[in-house]
């Protein structure tokens, strides 16, 4: 086992064989990121960082690629959102400065572990923040599920209701969202948001959960004001990793094709799937997502050296991972479509009816 040796200075990132088959799996990815984004305003980044990986796309230029793509996926997905009324755009303006520091800082961190440090580090340490904050988003999800999600459907879970106590000036009202809350508690919920998306393509699913759970808003107004949030955040990761050179626009071109008819499709879901459904689904790409990331770690510090395992091992690990990250990711939509196609038969039924 040989100790890890630091890149000469001047590396560079690499940018892969686009094959077809490589080709049209970036244009599922896309689909499969589109249509979770725009139903639960979150779930893109999630199969779209960790899949192009999965391609052998170097992951600093993975997150560079989805957070460029992010940046016009958001303007189509916040207007479908805005149309039914899901966008609370004085929270979100209130809350970009906080967005834009955070993905500031994200993409110093990135860059300074990809430059100083190689590939596989930084690989590691974009699945490591993948692995903590989605383990933690499973649990939380999980444990509201169990209890039944009746308080927070109103968007009065106990958490919020005490955030919402704490007076700390400037205290702000926001109408969309029906909520009145200390000004620092979004601003903060937002640099988290940021440094999320700055450091693994997009922060939806952290920051739409911290809107319902933190700060007491209902799930269809924080999926509908995080992406619009993601035009500012992606326009800003966007500029910060072309300058750097971290952004491929092959990927960015294949990853439109699919996510824009996605998330005009998940949009729609919003106002036909109930939420305990949503939030099943959202639990069941994260935590087989969170799993693709895990089982990945041995392959990444056996490329830095730390540990000794053979190429065909690691060829496996990589394998494993591609199967979950798709097979969580089509179930959830899957459930999505059939919850969609039982409600629009039911329509057509009482309209059948009716007319008799």
């Amino acid at each position: 086992m040989g100790g890890f040796v630091p890149p000469p200075s001047g590396f560079e990132v690499e940018f892969i064989d686009l094959t077809l088959g490589k080709a049209l799996a970036v244009v599922l990815l896309g689909f499969i990121g589109g249509t979770l984004s725009g139903f639960l305003g979150s779930g893109g980044a999630f199969i779209m960082t960790p899949g192009m990986m999965n391609l052998g796309v170097p992951g600093i230029l993975a997150v560079g690629s989805n957070i460029t793509h992010k940046f016009g996926k958001a303007i189509v997905g916040s207007r479908s959102h805005g149309e039914l009324g899901h966008v609370d755009k004085k929270l979100a303006i209130m809350m970009v400065i906080g967005l834009l520091a955070g993905v500031q800082a994200a993409v110093k961190v990135n860059s300074h572990i990809f430059e100083s440090m190689g590939k596989a580090a930084s690989n590691l340490y974009i699945s490591a923040i993948f692995i903590i904050v989605l383990t933690a988003i499973t649990i939380v999800i999980l444990r509201d599920l169990r209890k039944g999600d009746e308080e927070t459907r109103s968007g009065n879970s106990e958490l919020a209701k005490k955030i919402q106590s704490i007076k700390l000036p400037p205290m702000v009202h926001f109408d969309v969202a029906r909520i009145t809350v200390s000004l620092w508690f979004p601003l903060i919920v937002a640099f988290a948001t940021g440094y999320l998306a700055g450091t693994i393509g997009v922060g939806g699913f952290i920051g739409v959960p911290a809107m319902i759970y933190l700060l007491g808003i209902s799930t269809r107004v924080a999926a509908g004001t995080e992406l619009f949030l993601a035009i500012f955040s992606g326009a800003w990761g966007a500029i910060n990793y072309a300058l750097r050179g971290y952004v491929d626009l092959r990927l960015v071109v294949l990853l439109y094709l699919g996510s824009l008819i996605g998330v005009q499709i998940g949009a729609i879901a919003t106002e036909i799937v109930e939420q305990r459904v949503a939030k099943l689904a959202l639990v069941t790409v994260i935590a087989t997502s969170d799993l693709g990331r895990v089982v990945m770690v041995p392959e990444y510090l056996r490329k830095m050296g730390y540990i000794s395992l053979s190429e065909s091992t690691g060829h496996m690990l990589s394998l494993i991972s591609i199967a979950l990250l798709f097979g969580g990711a089509l179930l959830a939509i899957g459930v999505i479509f059939k919850k969609v196609r039982d409600a629009t038969a039911v329509n057509k039924k009482a309209m059948a009816t009716s007319h008799h």
